[in-house]
């Protein structure tokens, strides 16, 4: 800092420290001084105007200097070269040290060097004295990740921000180890239990607040987009986080709980997450989860939720082996039937000496249509029940050559080969699903070609998804992976919805938010705006990329559109909720979202979340914001794919910079606004679940979405919307 004509005079005194011959200032105590409480102010700005004498009876009070200084005019502090963040010793809200660094300490990524802004005193005074009643009236806030919406609004509402640590790459380092070590620990283990215990998750020794040490501070790298230059052109808030620097936030909203130091954390803080969630926010909690759900509530998960496994278990894995083989079986009913209408069926029997291999395209003999039958009478006497009193082995351990079986069905299903079915058989195909229909929810939306999506149980964003459709291939890739993100233990296997519904021939899916305010007892807020998400090429059974079957924004946004898809798919592929509402309108299905899908989506995040409640980690004062995923069936029932517990806030089209901002003013009025006044408004958010009685064990709510009635397809007319037997 260069000090126009009075370097002799600041030399002169060695109480103000030495003037190099950079022209660089020193402080009169060494690295750190510029003596006690805000006296760094008044000498400093003395200096800088030329009123060294009078600056020096000052003394430490801070705002006296400008009294003294006023034939000099308007006094101003100019900041000294930007210190980073954190480095050396800080002092207290407002010490001298705010005043040499200013708004250094906050300052992004893209304005590190020197900072040239210019302060008045009187900004510094009521920048201090907005600190100070922000302190006084609990108005510190900490925003971590790409939220500029949240400080925003913040800001605006008269809060201050402390901000976070940053480490750059070291930390990101951590945070994949982290990752990597909670993808080694099942759900709900012991490990699990352990490692959430603390909300910091290093383990050992605590590090101070102003500990800089990457190894020692366990937050994220800063966004680019956290703050810009426009959002405080006069750097104003970035010099208020600095004062604030010492303050432990009481609101804190950051990308993942793992982030937060416990020692940020008081009593009455408000935090955005609750702890081990991944019981229904990663793909093996909520498999496992709603595996248990008929023991918790009266409900059956193959309502809502494909049909899931986990395969690295070893009973989910021969689980999902024999609904594999059953599913082909009552597939290979559906393409013979499909087959039979196109053509007359024969009459007569084939005997078993003239079965032989088919070629693809040539036709497969009633044998193999036979074995189905047997296979799917024999799983349909096990869901009624007869094999109580005789021992009637599992269908898939019968005499049936399953390998043979599955080959002829490969056949059928993906190469082209024919089915050969008498008439009787056609009467037989028919009841017999239409029976099946009665016990198994999912029949008809699971199609007739077998397909499987295969994903790593712990990984978000559409990582390593992909569709299959034969048994061995799924067993092999699991097996075969050695990634420790998708190791066998990790992977999940799910029925894939193949008769859903398209949008202008586009496979398309729904992110649902909702919020949880409260555990015990369960508070589950849903709002009542979302988006659709399109995929970039038509939908087709036949060709399973991922451009075609995964609708997540960071999938497709590396796709192009292609040239055969539907124009009137949107660019950016993304609709609000009020579009669908107008096309299911145009396709004579007006009432559908609010009678059918509305009521199904609040029901599966219902009993998703009640299926989790006993393994969440619960904190008064924290909330949660979540976004849920839906695909739709032909019928128009909504299926649950996934919950995710930190859904992106990054605007990828004009209609996610709306909704995507709306839901976090929201949020902030439903957990803050409306602790003062519960008659706030609190937008598109509608209360749906309150727990009544929890304290003497009731579970009695509060509102409840009433029983579904789904519009049925006619093979699945005596299917109830839920099925009784579980």
């Amino acid at each position: 800092m260069e000090l126009e004509g009075h370097s002799a005079a600041a030399a002169a005194n060695s109480a103000t420290g030495t003037i190099l011959e950079q022209g660089t200032l020193q402080p009169p105590h060494g690295p750190g001084g510029w003596g006690r409480g805000y006296g760094g102010v008044s000498w400093l700005c003395a200096l800088q105007l030329g009123w060294w004498h009078k600056a020096q009876q000052v003394g430490d009070h801070p705002f006296e200097a400008p009294k003294l200084m006023s034939e000099a005019g308007r006094s101003v502090l100019s900041a000294s070269p930007c210190l980073p963040r954190g480095t050396g010793d800080v002092g207290t809200v407002g010490s001298d040290r705010a005043v040499l660094t200013g708004h250094s300490a906050a300052t992004s990524s893209t304005h590190q060097g020197r900072c040239q802004r210019l302060f008045t005193l009187e900004q510094i005074k009521k920048a201090k004295l907005h600190v100070e009643m922000a302190v006084k009236e609990k108005k510190i806030f900490m925003v971590q990740g790409p939220y500029p919406i949240i400080r925003q609004l913040l800001r605006a509402r008269g809060w201050v921000e402390r901000k976070a640590p940053r480490t750059g790459r070291q930390l990101e380092q951590h945070c994949s180890d982290q990752n990597r070590q909670r993808q080694h620990t099942a759900p709900g283990s012991a490990g699990a239990k352990q490692r959430e215990v603390l909300l910091n998750p290093r383990g050992g020794a605590q590090p101070v607040v102003e500990s800089t040490d990457p190894l020692h501070y366990p937050w994220l790298p800063a966004e680019k987009e956290e703050e810009q230059c426009d959002e405080d052109p006069l750097c104003i808030h970035r010099l208020m986080s600095y004062l604030a620097r010492d303050q432990l936030p009481n609101f804190i909203w950051t990308n993942f709980i793992e982030t937060v130091d416990r020692q940020l954390l008081q009593e009455d803080s408000v935090l955005n997450h609750y702890a081990r969630v991944d019981a229904f926010t990663t793909k093996e909690g909520l498999c496992l989860s709603l595996q248990n759900l008929p023991w918790i509530e009266k409900a059956d998960p193959n309502a809502f939720f494909p049909r899931c496994y986990r395969l690295g278990t070893r009973d989910d894995r021969e689980a999902f082996i024999e609904d594999f083989r059953l599913t082909a079986a009552r597939s290979l009913l559906k393409l013979a039937l499909e087959e039979a209408g196109d053509r007359p069926v024969r009459t007569e029997q084939i005997p078993n000496s003239n079965i032989r291999e088919a070629q693809p395209g040539s036709p497969l003999y009633p044998e193999l249509v036979e074995e189905a039958l047997e296979v799917c009478k024999q799983h349909l006497g096990v869901l009624q029940h007869e094999d109580i009193d005789r021992n009637t082995p599992s269908p898939c351990r019968t005499c049936i050559d399953w390998d043979n079986f599955l080959r002829q069905y490969y056949r059928v299903a993906h190469e082209g080969a024919g089915l050969v079915l008498t008439r009787q058989q056609r009467k037989q195909c028919q009841n017999l699903l239409q029976s099946l229909a009665e016990k198994l929810p999912q029949l008809d939306m699971e199609g007739k070609l077998n397909v499987w999506i295969l994903k790593p149980g712990a990984e978000s964003q559409g990582r390593g998804i992909i569709c299959m459709t034969r048994l061995e291939e799924m067993l092999q890739l699991a097996w075969s992976c050695t990634a420790p993100s998708v190791q066998v233990g990790r992977w999940v296997v799910q029925k894939y919805v193949e008769r859903l519904m398209t949008i202008f021939g586009t496979k398309f899916d729904i992110r649902q938010w909702f919020v949880v305010t409260d555990w015990k007892p369960l508070t589950v807020w849903f709002y009542q705006d979302c988006y659709l998400r399109f995929c970039s090429r038509p939908f087709s059974l036949h060709h399973l990329e991922r451009a075609r079957h995964l609708c997540n924004v960071s999938v497709q946004k590396w796709y192009k559109t292609s040239p055969d898809q539907d124009p009137r798919v949107p660019p950016d592929k993304i609709w609000s909720n009020m579009q669908f509402q107008e096309y299911l309108a145009q396709v004579g299905q007006a009432d559908a979202w609010h009678g059918v899908l509305v009521p199904g989506m609040k029901a599966a995040i219902l009993n998703a979340l009640r299926s989790a409640r006993d393994r969440v980690r619960f904190r008064k004062g924290s909330f949660e914001l979540y976004g849920a995923d839906f695909v739709v069936g032909e019928n128009l029932q909504p299926w649950l794919l996934e919950i995710n517990s930190c859904p992106t806030m990054s605007p990828s089209s004009a209609v996610t910079r709306q909704l995507c901002a709306n839901v976090q003013r929201d949020t902030l009025r439903l957990v803050l606004d409306r602790k003062d006044n519960p008659r706030c408004s609190i937008g598109a958010f509608e209360l749906i679940y309150k727990e009544v009685g929890w304290g003497d064990g009731g579970h009695t709510p509060l509102r409840h979405p009433e029983p579904l009635q789904y519009p049925l397809s006619p093979c699945r007319q005596l299917c109830p919307s839920f099925c009784q037997d579980v």
